[in-house]
């Protein structure tokens, strides 16, 4: 009677066929990142023939200078946007949610319009654009290959981080910001001490997010960069004509590492503001 009563209940061929697929799909997600992680450690002359285990391909970002100042110019383009995106979005993210009203609702129609228009559109547009600017008006600013991949790559990123400051600041009312001007606060105190801090984490969420969304911004860097300010992706792309080598793979895996962990310091910060998972998963989308 005991074993009876001990004894696993058997799992439906339901349950069964429904890990089977969880697990298919999981390897149909991770298998081409697995991939080009065991790729970085080929030690050959092209990504697709392996010859055997080594570092060399990691040593390559410090030894080819070609490749050394395209992630430089990644890295340094993702910051500059991420903080610019950041100033922008956090504004316009406080503004829908203090100041509620119909404008709201078309500004976020707007910002949904940037969200939704392919990339494809958006490079297309920008580059007669930076060129009208840089040359026919003689604006030398927009000829710096810096300021056209920042531009490009901030204009998805600002609608990002507006959608998690507004969803970050909606969910909490404003009496803390309502008490600090009834004690004589001025507007631009209660916004440094109260209202900056309560969205503080939406902010570097935001940051961290629009920094992950530049390294992979392909399309836009493809059209806007010019020489001598190519980034990353763009370097890539050029590779393919002579064949990918395994420093390319070495470079992704680096890459891959620090989206990880801008990740990981998003969902830390959020847990460290109080957030449940849920709520980490409603601000990281923005909802």
């Amino acid at each position: 009677m005991s074993d009876r009563l001990t004894q696993r209940p058997r799992k439906s061929w339901s349950d069964v066929a429904f890990n089977v697929w969880g697990v298919l799909v999981m390897l149909f997600l991770f298998a081409p990142i697995l991939v080009i992680i065991v790729s970085s450690f080929n030690v050959g002359r092209l990504l697709v023939s392996w010859d055997h285990f080594g570092f060399d391909s990691f040593l390559a970002l410090l030894a080819k200078p070609a490749i050394r100042d395209a992630v430089w110019i990644s890295v340094q383009t993702g910051f500059i946007a991420a903080l610019v995106a950041t100033v922008l979005g956090t504004l316009a993210g406080i503004a829908m949610a203090r100041h509620p009203g119909k404008w709201v609702w078309w500004f976020l129609g707007l910002l949904l319009l940037v969200s939704v228009t392919p990339e494809i559109v958006d490079a297309v547009a920008l580059l007669p654009w930076m060129v009208f600017l840089g040359q026919d008006l003689g604006m030398s600013l927009f000829n710096d290959g810096i300021v056209r991949l920042v531009i490009g790559h901030s204009l998805f990123s600002v609608a990002v981080v507006s959608y998690l400051v507004r969803a970050r600041l909606v969910g909490q009312e404003a009496n803390l910001e309502e008490a600090s001007a009834d004690l004589y606060a001025t507007p631009t105190r209660t916004f440094r001490k109260v209202t900056l801090p309560l969205a503080m984490p939406a902010v570097l969420a935001g940051f961290l997010l629009s920094f992950t969304l530049s390294l992979d911004n392909t399309v836009i860097a493809a059209f806007v960069s010019v020489s001598g300010s190519t980034p990353w992706p763009v370097y890539v792309l050029s590779a393919l004509r002579s064949g990918l080598r395994p420093e390319i793979a070495a470079v992704s895996t680096i890459m891959l590492v620090l989206t990880l962990i801008a990740l990981g310091l998003v969902a830390y910060v959020l847990r460290r503001a109080g957030d449940s998972a849920a709520d980490i998963a409603r601000t990281m989308g923005g909802g």
